[in-house]
């Protein structure tokens, strides 16, 4: 145990500063995190991360200076060797990663023998045991860093990531760098040291500026204090609301939460397993969107009465929007009990939203519905016969951010808006989430382009955000080559 305790000590603390022909770096590991290559410039306080360690711990790589005579000629016309800047800086990190190897298995070493000398001559194993212990226990965490801390295969599939109230900014500044190949040599293989090329095929791709966009949220739980954020996000476009906005879905919360419905245009809803049939009747009076699987509730609140498929689907702003209520909302004649079954819901009921789903894959483009778990059956049939165009699925319920791509299925999740609700915030790892969806529309036809993903930190505010693509099927590779499996990135059970 000591020796891994000193092992770990010492990969947290060492650290390098390297200077290359473009400014410099410093090179440092955190372990204890999913393993990830972090390039971060602190210039534009944003940064890009690569899931290529196996070993769990995160290699950060931060730019610290710019060399003025390196900006100056760039500045006067001139240019940089931007393949030996590569070659720098892959020889600096592969020497950095050596040093902190042998770093790291020395501290284990010296901190393991230390404890056996301070143990001898009591009772337990003589001082050989415990020594040949701490050697082996540093000799195998030497293998293990050899093995899986370097960074493996092509740094393809980069995450975006800024910290800091300019999310927005810093995710606009990534897009205006992707209009071309030529502006993103220069300048993000000079401000990031060229480790990879970052993104692949940018100018090809439909610009983001200016384009419309959906703000998806979910599981609020009666958290009066996120609202104003939540208006200010969604702005006066489209908000659609995942399930779960109440603890219990009492008349009480419902008239808490009234001025929920103005914060979008409009404001969408299905009910989640804590919302119940009245708080959805009296958002359907205020004059939200509530979906069910049978179509919109009416002015009343009524139960809609479709006569065909196509009154089960809404359109909003062009959209074509469909939504299924949660099979275990609550309802006032039982007193709110709970009905949710932490097993999730039943095979029929996950096939009974399968059915439906499919009679309207090709008259919706986003489909809602709160629990994930609803998806399982739908998606496995998508699996043996993949459609050769899904609608998007936008979910909740697990309290995490997600984003999930499987051939021509797109799966968005944006966490919890409320971080656990005004009754859940002692939950320390729930998080604000929320997601947009940018998208546009060509002869009326509805076509995803990037799905941000924006998660803050109540306690201290920080906050990051990552962009991904989604004008490229998910099978597809950056140079258009098929590929096989899911992309995703796993969320826990509610």
């Amino acid at each position: 145990m000591a020796a891994l305790a000193g092992a770990v000590a010492a990969l947290s603390a060492y650290q390098r500063t390297v200077d290359l022909d473009v400014g410099q770096v410093r090179l440092s590991i955190d372990p204890g995190h999913r393993g990830a290559l972090d390039v971060y410039v602190p210039l534009v306080d944003w940064g890009i991360r690569y899931e290529s360690i196996r070993f769990p711990a995160r290699l950060h790589v931060d730019l610290r200076t710019v060399d003025r005579r390196a900006a100056v000629r760039l500045a006067q016309g001139g240019s940089i060797d931007v393949r030996r800047v590569q070659d720098e800086a892959r020889d600096a990190i592969a020497a950095y990663l050596r040093q902190a190897i042998v770093v790291t298995t020395l501290g284990a070493l010296l901190l393991g023998l230390l404890v056996a000398l301070a143990v001898r001559g009591r009772r337990g194993p003589p001082l050989r045991v415990t020594a040949a212990v701490a050697a082996g226990a540093s000799l195998l965490v030497a293998v293990l860093l050899v093995t899986l801390l370097p960074p493996r295969g092509d740094l393809d599939e980069p995450q975006y990531y800024a910290y800091g109230p300019d999310i927005p900014r810093a995710l606009q500044v990534l897009e205006d760098l992707q209009r071309s190949t030529g502006v993103l040599d220069q300048e993000l293989d000079q401000q990031l040291v060229g480790l990879a090329r970052l993104v692949s095929d940018p100018a090809s791709r439909t610009p983001l500026r200016d384009a419309p966009h959906l703000t998806i949220a979910s599981d609020l739980h009666n958290n009066v204090l996120a609202t104003s954020l939540l208006g200010r996000v969604a702005g006066s476009g489209p908000l659609l609301f995942v399930g779960d906005l109440t603890d219990r879905g009492s008349a009480v919360e419902a008239a808490l939460l009234r001025r929920v419905v103005d914060l979008g245009d409009p404001f969408l809803f299905v009910s989640g397993n804590h919302d119940s049939d009245t708080l959805t009747r009296s958002l359907a009076r205020r004059g939200a969107i509530v979906l069910t699987e049978d179509g919109p509730l009416d002015r009343d609140g009524d139960p809609p009465r479709p006569r065909s498929d196509a009154d089960r689907v809404v359109r909003v702003d062009g959209i074509r929007i469909a939504g299924y209520a949660d099979p275990t909302e609550r309802r006032r004649a039982e007193g709110f009990r709970d009905r949710y079954d932490d097993a999730g819901p039943t095979e029929a009921q996950q096939t009974a939203f399968a059915d439906w789903a499919e009679r309207l894959a090709d008259r919706a483009d986003v489909i809602m519905v709160h629990q994930p778990a609803m998806l399982d059956v739908l998606r496995e049939r998508w699996r043996e016969d993949p459609p050769r165009r899904a609608p998007v699925l936008v979910v909740g319920h697990t309290h995490r951010a997600s984003l999930e791509r499987e051939g021509p299925v797109t799966i968005v999740n944006g966490g919890s808006i409320g971080a656990g609700g005004s009754g859940g915030l002692a939950e320390a790892s729930a998080a604000i989430g929320i997601a947009r969806l940018v998208y546009r529309m060509t002869d009326g036809r509805f076509t995803p382009l990037a799905a941000d993903l924006v998660a803050v930190d109540p306690g201290t505010g920080s906050a990051t955000a990552r962009r991904e693509r989604l004008d490229r099927p998910a099978d597809e590779d950056e140079d258009g080559a098929p590929t096989t499996g899911a992309r995703s990135v796993p969320a826990p059970a509610d």
